[in-house]
């Protein structure tokens, strides 16, 4: 157990790289934003509100530990980001990926005042400026300012939610949560820039009185003039000076390019003829782009998936070694053939051939398609391989037309149940099928989803013997395998020809179980993993330990004779689980 945890815990530091550090740094500023911003629309209610929710907000983000972790996100996310203009390379990977770089840069030079009138004026000088001295200054004393603390909310926030759609869009229930998210991002910022003008108006009518200005606009609140003076000097130093950084970052961009072009261009062969010369020290996928070569990459080549994967042609071992962040993705893929390369980490010192694993055309870097889940998803699926048995002798007893008429008849029957079921037919092999259960759907209602198909696949096969009992000779039989576990989703294929499948041991094991019940007599088998996730007790079904060809280890399955008895015990564990959830 000890030994697990170590190698999980390894495998985890392995997968944690720059871009996860700015994930998670961007984690704390977005939440520090969503608390700030439910702190402003407490003004759509009243002054006090927003006096009563300042007092909790600065409770929770000064306390010390939190307050460390939000000041250390802020610098290390505003780090990062100089860091990625001076990295990226090429910038026509979408307009929203340059869109959210701008916006962020742009907040620091946007933001610093505020912070200067509020957090550096209360440590330097003990000023105590809350919304009252705030919202005076931006609506009364510097009219124009309230339109720059408008731009900074609308520029975090969409700055923010961009960063949080790259993270969740391939999540499996991204698109079930996505129009709950888009209500939130439209809500949220709206609520708080009516509560700041709520709020404004307020001030502007209690202004009017002198005795609300000697008390909120003291030397105490707002400061003398000449603290002032030292303030605005503050701020007009952090403008030049950052404005003056990230001018080095863009003639660092210059020299280095310069540098590169001087170091000597190599040559990226793709396979296909097609060859491309570009500098030392871009990665394939930004060579890709750069001369409009379509390349796989759903995640925009940020190393959170591993469809811009390549095979390198010839000898492996002058290349550079992969980052732990890019050794991470394809651990976690099962590519440990050192020929096997992420396109967008991997930057090549000298001329390389190569071929892509993935159809260019099924997903490009720069084209996101409308169905992300068609490439190299993981998913827990529930994988049945139904057979119909006989078909060669009944093929030497019947008309070509009419065994084709037979098969189909029989596996309209089986995809009937299926689709009733909850599942969906996916390959036709000949006169057997695999179907999958889980692409909608919790393991566990998929694993019973499976079991009650293969149930209505013995009724549907019994109905279909009588209708056709005048033209068969002995009744259609068929054997099915049922086992779930994680595999790869995605689109399989050559151009035209591509076909939505699953791939993956759990998918080989019911392939299996199903040649098994030739040998065993019986209708369907189902392993104990399906056994398990659906709920159905120990005993529910016999069970005994077999070996499966290409698995190194037995495994427990369970045999059913007639498949028909699934139904019911399907429907007890339902009820069961019904009244316990009652």
């Amino acid at each position: 157990m000890a030994r697990f945890s170590q190698e999980r815990l390894t495998k985890l530091i392995r997968g944690i790289g720059v871009r996860q550090i700015r994930l998670a740094c961007g984690l704390v500023l977005f939440a520090y934003l969503v608390s700030h911003f439910l702190n402003h629309a407490l003004g759509n209610i009243s002054m006090d509100a927003l006096a009563d929710g300042v007092y909790y907000h600065t409770v929770l983000w000064q306390f010390l530990p939190v307050a460390i972790t939000f000041y250390t996100a802020a610098l290390l996310h505003a780090g990062l980001g100089i860091w990625a203009l001076y990295q990226r390379r090429q910038f026509r990977w979408r307009a929203i990926e340059p869109l959210q770089l701008v916006l962020g840069l742009s907040i620091p030079a946007l933001i610093i005042a505020h912070i200067a009138g509020v957090r550096l004026g209360q440590t330097l000088f003990g000023h105590e400026k809350f919304y009252p001295q705030v919202l005076y200054a931006q609506w009364v004393a510097w009219p124009y300012r309230i339109l720059q603390m408008y731009a900074v909310l609308l520029i975090a926030w969409i700055h923010g939610c961009i960063g949080l759609y790259f993270w969740l869009r391939m999540r499996n229930f991204y698109q079930r949560a996505a129009p709950f998210l888009l209500a939130a991002a439209v809500l949220i910022p709206t609520l708080a820039m009516l509560g700041i003008y709520q709020g404004g108006r307020s001030v502007i009518a209690d202004s009017e009185s002198a005795e609300w200005r000697a008390e909120n606009l003291g030397p105490q609140q707002v400061g003398t003039a000449a603290e002032q003076k030292v303030l605005d000097s503050i701020v007009d130093d952090f403008l030049i000076g950052y404005l003056g950084l990230l001018g080095l970052v863009l003639a660092a961009r210059g020299v280095r390019a310069i540098a590169e072009r001087r170091g000597g261009m190599i040559n990226l062969s793709y396979g296909n003829g097609r060859t491309v010369r570009v500098p030392r020290g871009l990665s394939v996928l930004e060579a890709s782009l750069r001369h409009n070569v379509p390349h796989a990459s759903v995640c925009g080549g940020r190393a959170r998936c591993s469809t811009c994967r390549i095979r390198v042609i010839g000898d492996c071992s002058t290349l550079p070694k992969p980052s732990p962040r890019e050794a991470f993705v394809l651990d976690r893929v099962g590519a440990s053939d050192p020929s096997i390369r992420l396109a967008c980490q991997l930057r090549p010192e000298a001329d390389l051939s190569f071929f892509q694993l993935f159809m260019p055309h099924a997903m490009s870097a720069n084209a996101h398609a409308s169905h992300p889940h068609r490439i190299g998803q993981e998913r827990y699926l529930v994988s049945m391989f139904v057979d119909m048995r006989g078909s060669t002798k009944l093929a030497e007893k019947q008309l070509p037309f009419d065994t084709v008429f037979i098969v189909n008849r029989f596996l309209g029957a089986v995809s009937q149940a299926v689709i009733e079921c909850g599942g969906q037919p996916n390959q036709f092999v000949g006169d057997g099928q695999l179907a999958l259960f889980g692409l909608t759907a919790s393991p566990q209602v998929a694993c019973r989803q499976a079991l009650r198909a293969a149930a209505m696949i013995s009724v549907n096969v019994d109905e279909l013997n009588q209708f056709l009992s005048h033209d068969l000779r002995e009744p259609l039989r068929f054997g099915i395998g049922i086992h779930g576990g994680e595999v790869i989703i995605g689109d399989i294929g050559y151009r035209d020809h591509m076909v939505f499948t699953a791939l993956g041991d759990a998918v080989n094991v019911a392939a299996r179980l199903q040649d098994m019940t030739k040998s065993i007599g019986c209708e369907a088998i189902a392993s104990e993993e399906v056994r398990i996730t659906a709920g159905l007790a120990d005993d529910a079904l016999p069970q005994q330990e077999v070996t499966i060809r290409g698995r190194s280890e037995p495994m427990i399955v369970h045999v059913i004779g007639d498949a028909k008895t699934l139904s019911a015990l399907v429907n007890d564990v339902q009820i069961a689980a019904s009244a316990v959830a009652v």
